[in-house]
Protein backbone atom coordinates (compact mmCIF):
# COMPACT_ATOMS: atom_id res chain seq x y z
CA UNK A 1 0.00 0.00 0.00
CA UNK A 2 1.11 3.40 -0.95
CA UNK A 3 0.52 6.64 -2.33
CA UNK A 4 -1.04 6.63 -6.15
CA UNK A 5 -3.85 8.15 -7.73
CA UNK A 6 -4.68 11.16 -5.88
CA UNK A 7 -1.19 12.25 -5.14
CA UNK A 8 0.44 10.94 -7.93
CA UNK A 9 2.84 13.61 -8.71
CA UNK A 10 2.38 15.61 -5.20
CA UNK A 11 6.03 16.80 -3.85
CA UNK A 12 6.31 15.64 -0.28
CA UNK A 13 8.50 15.95 2.50
CA UNK A 14 8.22 13.80 5.48
CA UNK A 15 9.55 16.01 8.80
CA UNK A 16 11.04 14.62 11.83
CA UNK A 17 12.32 15.93 14.57
CA UNK A 18 15.57 13.57 14.85
CA UNK A 19 16.92 10.85 13.90
CA UNK A 20 19.17 9.19 16.51
CA UNK A 21 17.78 6.25 18.29
CA UNK A 22 14.60 4.02 16.75
CA UNK A 23 11.68 4.29 18.89
CA UNK A 24 8.33 4.69 18.85
CA UNK A 25 7.89 7.97 16.88
CA UNK A 26 10.56 5.91 14.77
CA UNK A 27 8.42 3.04 13.94
CA UNK A 28 5.50 5.55 13.04
CA UNK A 29 7.95 7.80 10.29
CA UNK A 30 9.09 4.11 8.98
CA UNK A 31 5.27 3.57 7.92
CA UNK A 32 4.75 7.27 6.53
CA UNK A 33 7.93 6.58 4.73
CA UNK A 34 6.54 3.32 3.31
CA UNK A 35 3.11 4.73 2.26
CA UNK A 36 4.73 7.72 0.19
CA UNK A 37 7.99 6.47 -0.64
CA UNK A 38 8.75 9.97 -3.12
CA UNK A 39 9.16 12.24 -0.32
CA UNK A 40 12.15 13.31 0.87
CA UNK A 41 12.70 13.35 4.51
CA UNK A 42 13.65 16.03 6.72
CA UNK A 43 14.63 16.28 10.19
CA UNK A 44 17.04 18.57 12.48
CA UNK A 45 19.91 15.91 13.43
CA UNK A 46 20.65 11.92 11.94
CA UNK A 47 22.74 10.16 14.13
CA UNK A 48 21.85 6.85 12.83
CA UNK A 49 23.78 3.88 11.71
CA UNK A 50 23.46 2.79 8.26
CA UNK A 51 21.87 -0.61 9.45
CA UNK A 52 18.97 1.55 11.00
CA UNK A 53 18.32 4.12 7.93
CA UNK A 54 18.05 1.34 5.70
CA UNK A 55 15.16 -0.48 8.56
CA UNK A 56 13.07 2.97 8.36
CA UNK A 57 14.16 3.32 4.67
CA UNK A 58 14.74 7.14 4.90
CA UNK A 59 18.28 6.57 2.95
CA UNK A 60 19.95 9.89 3.86
CA UNK A 61 17.83 12.63 5.22
CA UNK A 62 18.33 16.29 4.77
CA UNK A 63 19.41 17.69 7.99
CA UNK A 64 19.13 21.25 9.74
CA UNK A 65 22.87 23.58 10.11
CA UNK A 66 22.54 21.66 13.78
CA UNK A 67 24.32 18.39 12.13
CA UNK A 68 27.59 20.49 11.20
CA UNK A 69 27.80 20.49 15.26
CA UNK A 70 30.40 18.77 17.11
CA UNK A 71 28.60 16.20 18.35
CA UNK A 72 25.33 17.34 17.46
CA UNK A 73 23.79 13.39 17.70
CA UNK A 74 25.12 12.99 21.27
CA UNK A 75 24.09 16.23 22.70
CA UNK A 76 20.98 17.28 20.60
CA UNK A 77 18.90 17.68 23.08
CA UNK A 78 20.98 20.30 24.47
CA UNK A 79 19.99 21.98 21.50
CA UNK A 80 16.63 22.91 22.34
CA UNK A 81 16.88 26.48 23.07
CA UNK A 82 17.51 27.16 18.87
CA UNK A 83 15.67 24.15 17.53
CA UNK A 84 12.90 26.41 16.49
CA UNK A 85 15.08 28.17 14.47
CA UNK A 86 16.54 25.26 12.80
CA UNK A 87 13.38 23.81 12.02
CA UNK A 88 12.15 27.34 10.56
CA UNK A 89 15.63 27.43 8.43
CA UNK A 90 14.63 24.30 6.29
CA UNK A 91 13.64 24.95 3.14
CA UNK A 92 10.52 23.26 1.93
CA UNK A 93 9.51 25.89 -0.51
CA UNK A 94 9.27 23.39 -3.64
CA UNK A 95 6.30 21.01 -1.57
CA UNK A 96 2.61 20.70 -2.04
CA UNK A 97 2.26 18.16 0.80
CA UNK A 98 4.11 18.41 4.09
CA UNK A 99 3.37 15.89 7.05
CA UNK A 100 5.21 16.68 10.30
CA UNK A 101 5.57 13.77 12.62
CA UNK A 102 6.08 15.83 15.45
CA UNK A 103 6.57 15.73 19.76
CA UNK A 104 8.55 18.67 19.61
CA UNK A 105 9.25 21.08 16.85
CA UNK A 106 9.02 19.29 13.73
CA UNK A 107 5.21 20.90 13.35
CA UNK A 108 6.83 24.53 12.97
CA UNK A 109 8.09 24.01 10.03
CA UNK A 110 7.45 26.43 7.06
CA UNK A 111 6.08 25.51 4.44
CA UNK A 112 4.96 27.87 1.26
CA UNK A 113 1.72 29.19 1.96
CA UNK A 114 -0.33 27.42 -0.49
CA UNK A 115 0.83 23.73 0.68
CA UNK A 116 -1.12 21.19 2.88
CA UNK A 117 0.42 20.66 6.13
CA UNK A 118 -0.51 17.58 7.95
CA UNK A 119 0.65 17.22 11.71
CA UNK A 120 0.81 13.85 12.92
CA UNK A 121 1.31 15.10 16.63
CA UNK A 122 2.56 12.71 19.02
CA UNK A 123 2.32 14.91 21.52
CA UNK A 124 2.10 19.09 21.95
CA UNK A 125 6.20 19.83 23.70
CA UNK A 126 5.75 17.82 26.99
CA UNK A 127 8.53 19.79 28.46
CA UNK A 128 6.70 23.14 27.53
CA UNK A 129 3.38 22.58 28.67
CA UNK A 130 1.62 20.47 31.22
CA UNK A 131 4.95 18.58 32.18
CA UNK A 132 7.42 20.84 32.57
CA UNK A 133 7.58 21.22 36.14
CA UNK A 134 8.06 17.74 36.04
CA UNK A 135 10.99 17.83 33.78
CA UNK A 136 12.51 20.39 35.28
CA UNK A 137 12.34 18.09 38.85
CA UNK A 138 13.67 15.00 37.07
CA UNK A 139 16.70 16.88 35.38
CA UNK A 140 17.44 18.49 39.42
CA UNK A 141 16.81 21.83 37.75
CA UNK A 142 13.85 23.37 39.18
CA UNK A 143 16.11 25.51 41.77
CA UNK A 144 18.13 28.47 41.87
CA UNK A 145 19.61 30.22 39.12
CA UNK A 146 19.63 27.80 36.67
CA UNK A 147 16.06 26.57 37.30
CA UNK A 148 14.72 30.42 36.45
CA UNK A 149 16.67 30.72 33.39
CA UNK A 150 15.17 27.22 31.62
CA UNK A 151 12.13 28.30 32.78
CA UNK A 152 12.57 31.42 30.94
CA UNK A 153 13.60 29.62 27.59
CA UNK A 154 10.87 26.89 28.42
CA UNK A 155 8.38 29.41 28.34
CA UNK A 156 9.53 31.31 25.13
CA UNK A 157 9.48 27.28 23.17
CA UNK A 158 5.63 27.48 24.76
CA UNK A 159 4.83 30.53 23.11
CA UNK A 160 6.75 29.60 19.61
CA UNK A 161 4.78 26.46 20.03
CA UNK A 162 1.72 27.63 20.26
CA UNK A 163 2.30 30.71 17.16
CA UNK A 164 3.71 27.99 15.26
CA UNK A 165 0.34 26.05 15.13
CA UNK A 166 -0.89 28.38 12.96
CA UNK A 167 1.32 27.05 10.12
CA UNK A 168 -0.64 23.52 10.51
CA UNK A 169 -3.17 22.88 7.99
CA UNK A 170 -4.77 19.89 10.14
CA UNK A 171 -3.67 17.74 13.54
CA UNK A 172 -3.95 13.64 13.66
CA UNK A 173 -3.59 13.21 17.24
CA UNK A 174 -2.14 9.67 18.54
CA UNK A 175 -4.72 9.45 20.89
CA UNK A 176 -7.81 10.66 22.60
CA UNK A 177 -5.18 11.69 25.58
CA UNK A 178 -3.67 13.68 22.93
CA UNK A 179 -6.27 14.90 21.17
CA UNK A 180 -7.66 16.41 24.46
CA UNK A 181 -3.87 17.92 24.79
CA UNK A 182 -3.77 19.31 21.50
CA UNK A 183 -6.84 21.31 22.44
CA UNK A 184 -5.93 22.39 25.93
CA UNK A 185 -2.56 23.25 24.25
CA UNK A 186 -3.18 24.55 20.48
CA UNK A 187 -6.84 25.46 20.76
CA UNK A 188 -7.60 22.93 17.56
CA UNK A 189 -9.15 20.50 16.24
CA UNK A 190 -7.91 17.06 15.45
CA UNK A 191 -8.44 13.50 14.54
CA UNK A 192 -7.12 10.61 16.13
CA UNK A 193 -5.19 7.41 14.54
CA UNK A 194 -3.58 5.13 17.08
CA UNK A 195 0.08 4.62 16.25
CA UNK A 196 1.15 1.59 14.34
CA UNK A 197 1.55 -1.98 16.17
CA UNK A 198 3.57 -4.76 13.96
CA UNK A 199 1.04 -7.39 15.54
CA UNK A 200 2.24 -9.64 12.83
CA UNK A 201 5.89 -9.46 14.21
CA UNK A 202 4.71 -9.95 17.82
CA UNK A 203 2.24 -13.10 18.34
CA UNK A 204 1.88 -15.64 20.31
CA UNK A 205 3.64 -18.96 19.82
CA UNK A 206 3.88 -22.54 21.82
CA UNK A 207 6.03 -21.43 24.11
CA UNK A 208 5.02 -22.47 27.65
CA UNK A 209 4.03 -19.44 30.23
CA UNK A 210 6.39 -18.73 33.23
CA UNK A 211 5.37 -17.20 36.67
CA UNK A 212 7.71 -14.30 36.12
CA UNK A 213 6.89 -10.95 35.19
CA UNK A 214 8.44 -8.43 32.34
CA UNK A 215 9.08 -4.83 31.82
CA UNK A 216 10.87 -3.75 28.79
CA UNK A 217 11.97 -0.18 28.59
CA UNK A 218 14.85 2.99 27.73
CA UNK A 219 15.63 4.07 31.26
CA UNK A 220 14.70 7.70 31.70
CA UNK A 221 12.78 8.94 34.55
CA UNK A 222 9.37 9.02 33.24
CA UNK A 223 9.09 5.19 32.19
CA UNK A 224 9.15 4.68 36.13
CA UNK A 225 11.47 1.83 35.62
CA UNK A 226 13.24 1.93 39.27
CA UNK A 227 9.87 2.12 40.70
CA UNK A 228 8.81 -0.93 38.83
CA UNK A 229 12.06 -2.38 40.15
CA UNK A 230 11.64 -1.36 43.97
CA UNK A 231 8.42 -3.01 43.52
CA UNK A 232 9.38 -6.29 43.43
CA UNK A 233 11.87 -5.48 46.74
CA UNK A 234 8.14 -6.28 48.52
CA UNK A 235 7.34 -9.43 46.50
CA UNK A 236 9.98 -11.75 47.23
CA UNK A 237 8.92 -14.85 45.78
CA UNK A 238 8.40 -13.25 42.59
CA UNK A 239 10.64 -12.56 39.81
CA UNK A 240 10.73 -9.36 37.29
CA UNK A 241 13.05 -9.45 34.10
CA UNK A 242 13.70 -6.12 32.93
CA UNK A 243 15.26 -5.24 29.43
CA UNK A 244 16.40 -1.76 28.42
CA UNK A 245 18.83 0.67 29.28
CA UNK A 246 19.51 4.38 29.40
CA UNK A 247 20.38 7.24 31.98
CA UNK A 248 18.45 5.38 34.77
CA UNK A 249 20.16 2.37 35.46
CA UNK A 250 22.07 3.36 38.37
CA UNK A 251 19.20 4.10 40.18
CA UNK A 252 17.18 0.63 38.86
CA UNK A 253 20.52 -1.19 39.78
CA UNK A 254 20.53 0.45 43.18
CA UNK A 255 17.07 -0.91 44.37
CA UNK A 256 17.05 -3.97 42.01
CA UNK A 257 17.01 -7.15 44.31
CA UNK A 258 17.91 -10.88 43.81
CA UNK A 259 14.71 -11.92 42.41
CA UNK A 260 15.34 -8.68 39.02
CA UNK A 261 17.61 -9.66 36.25
CA UNK A 262 18.29 -7.07 34.29
CA UNK A 263 19.48 -8.06 30.85
CA UNK A 264 20.48 -4.68 29.19
CA UNK A 265 19.14 -4.04 25.73
CA UNK A 266 18.19 -6.84 23.31
CA UNK A 267 17.07 -7.96 20.16
CA UNK A 268 13.60 -7.43 19.00
CA UNK A 269 13.60 -11.35 18.87
CA UNK A 270 14.62 -11.49 22.41
CA UNK A 271 11.96 -8.86 23.68
CA UNK A 272 9.34 -11.00 21.78
CA UNK A 273 10.57 -14.79 23.38
CA UNK A 274 10.80 -12.72 26.69
CA UNK A 275 6.58 -11.27 26.19
CA UNK A 276 6.05 -14.78 25.22
CA UNK A 277 7.09 -16.40 28.26
CA UNK A 278 6.04 -13.59 30.94
CA UNK A 279 2.83 -13.66 33.27
CA UNK A 280 2.53 -10.38 32.49
CA UNK A 281 4.01 -7.18 31.52
CA UNK A 282 4.27 -4.16 33.91
CA UNK A 283 4.26 -0.70 32.22
CA UNK A 284 4.35 2.91 35.06
CA UNK A 285 4.82 5.40 33.12
CA UNK A 286 2.00 7.92 31.54
CA UNK A 287 2.17 7.88 28.24
CA UNK A 288 0.76 9.40 25.15
CA UNK A 289 -0.35 6.29 23.35
CA UNK A 290 2.57 3.27 24.68
CA UNK A 291 3.24 0.54 21.98
CA UNK A 292 5.01 -1.47 24.24
CA UNK A 293 2.11 -2.60 26.40
CA UNK A 294 0.06 -2.88 22.90
CA UNK A 295 3.08 -5.72 21.67
CA UNK A 296 2.66 -7.56 24.89
CA UNK A 297 -0.85 -8.24 24.47
CA UNK A 298 0.21 -9.27 20.59
CA UNK A 299 1.85 -12.16 22.51
CA UNK A 300 -1.23 -13.12 24.47
CA UNK A 301 0.19 -10.96 27.55
CA UNK A 302 -1.74 -9.50 29.81
CA UNK A 303 -0.73 -5.69 30.85
CA UNK A 304 -0.48 -4.15 34.81
CA UNK A 305 -0.27 -0.84 34.11
CA UNK A 306 -0.88 3.10 35.77
CA UNK A 307 -4.15 3.97 34.96
CA UNK A 308 -3.18 7.09 33.13
CA UNK A 309 -3.10 8.28 29.52
CA UNK A 310 -2.91 6.14 27.09
CA UNK A 311 -2.92 2.84 28.40
CA UNK A 312 -6.90 3.29 29.26
CA UNK A 313 -7.17 3.20 25.54
CA UNK A 314 -4.61 0.09 24.67
CA UNK A 315 -5.93 -2.36 27.29
CA UNK A 316 -9.45 -3.41 28.72
CA UNK A 317 -9.19 -3.56 32.77
CA UNK A 318 -12.66 -4.40 33.35
CA UNK A 319 -15.32 -7.31 31.90
CA UNK A 320 -15.21 -10.50 30.51
CA UNK A 321 -13.16 -9.25 27.44
CA UNK A 322 -10.21 -7.51 30.19
CA UNK A 323 -6.67 -7.43 28.84
CA UNK A 324 -5.34 -6.35 32.57
CA UNK A 325 -5.25 -4.89 35.04
CA UNK A 326 -4.59 -1.01 36.49
CA UNK A 327 -3.11 0.48 39.23
CA UNK A 328 -3.86 4.31 40.37
CA UNK A 329 -0.46 5.41 41.83
CA UNK A 330 2.97 4.91 40.55
CA UNK A 331 4.95 3.95 43.64
CA UNK A 332 6.60 0.79 44.62
CA UNK A 333 3.64 -0.37 47.10
CA UNK A 334 0.86 0.24 44.53
CA UNK A 335 2.87 -1.64 41.87
CA UNK A 336 3.15 -4.47 44.24
CA UNK A 337 -0.56 -4.94 45.60
CA UNK A 338 -1.15 -4.37 41.86
CA UNK A 339 0.47 -7.50 40.98
CA UNK A 340 -0.57 -9.13 44.18
CA UNK A 341 -4.61 -8.39 42.91
CA UNK A 342 -3.95 -9.62 39.50
CA UNK A 343 -2.77 -12.86 40.89
CA UNK A 344 -5.78 -13.58 43.05
CA UNK A 345 -8.19 -12.94 39.77
CA UNK A 346 -8.67 -15.04 37.06
CA UNK A 347 -5.84 -14.34 34.12
CA UNK A 348 -6.67 -12.53 31.01
CA UNK A 349 -6.75 -14.95 28.20
CA UNK A 350 -4.15 -14.96 25.38
CA UNK A 351 -6.90 -14.81 23.18
CA UNK A 352 -8.20 -11.96 24.49
CA UNK A 353 -5.46 -10.00 24.68
CA UNK A 354 -4.64 -10.82 21.34
CA UNK A 355 -7.56 -10.09 19.97
CA UNK A 356 -7.37 -6.88 21.78
CA UNK A 357 -4.14 -5.86 20.51
CA UNK A 358 -4.82 -6.16 16.50
CA UNK A 359 -7.28 -3.40 16.55
CA UNK A 360 -3.73 -1.58 16.34
CA UNK A 361 -2.60 -3.24 13.70
CA UNK A 362 -0.32 -1.41 10.85
CA UNK A 363 -2.43 -2.13 8.15
CA UNK A 364 -4.80 -0.38 9.78
CA UNK A 365 -2.86 2.46 10.46
CA UNK A 366 -1.67 2.36 6.65
CA UNK A 367 -4.87 2.74 5.26
CA UNK A 368 -6.70 5.22 7.81
CA UNK A 369 -3.51 7.42 7.25
CA UNK A 370 -3.62 6.54 3.82
CA UNK A 371 -7.15 7.49 3.61
CA UNK A 372 -6.96 10.82 5.52
CA UNK A 373 -4.42 12.26 3.35
CA UNK A 374 -5.55 11.70 0.37
CA UNK A 375 -9.35 13.64 1.22
CA UNK A 376 -7.28 15.87 3.07
CA UNK A 377 -5.52 16.75 -0.25
CA UNK A 378 -8.75 16.73 -2.12
CA UNK A 379 -10.04 19.25 -0.02
CA UNK A 380 -7.44 21.65 -0.15
CA UNK A 381 -7.68 21.39 -3.93
CA UNK A 382 -11.29 22.23 -4.24
CA UNK A 383 -9.83 25.42 -1.80
CA UNK A 384 -6.76 26.36 -2.98
CA UNK A 385 -6.04 28.80 -5.48
CA UNK A 386 -3.52 27.12 -8.58
CA UNK A 387 0.40 28.51 -8.30
CA UNK A 388 3.07 28.36 -10.14
CA UNK A 389 3.92 25.41 -7.66
CA UNK A 390 1.46 23.45 -7.15
CA UNK A 391 1.06 23.28 -10.91
CA UNK A 392 4.20 22.23 -11.37
CA UNK A 393 5.30 24.77 -14.43
CA UNK A 394 8.94 26.12 -13.92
Amino acid sequence: MSSIGVLAGVRIALIHEWLVVPAGSEQVLREFVSLFPEADVFCLVDGLCDGDRRELGVGRPYTSFLQRLPRASRYYRHLLPIMPWAIESIDLSSYDLVISNSHAVAKGARANSSALHICHCCSPMRYAWDLREEYLREAGLDQGVRGMLLRSVLERLRLWDHRSTSRVSQFIAISEFIRDRIARAYDRQSTVIYPPVDVDWYCPDATVRENHYVRASRFVGYKRIPEIVAAFRELPDHRLVVIGDGPDRARVEAVAGSNVTLLGRQSRESLRHELRRARAFLFAAEEDFGIAPVEAQACGTPVIAYGRGGALETIIGNGPDRTGRFFDSVSPASIAAAVIAFEAEEAPTAANCRKNAERFSTLRFRREILEHVEQAWRRHQMVAPPTLESLHVG
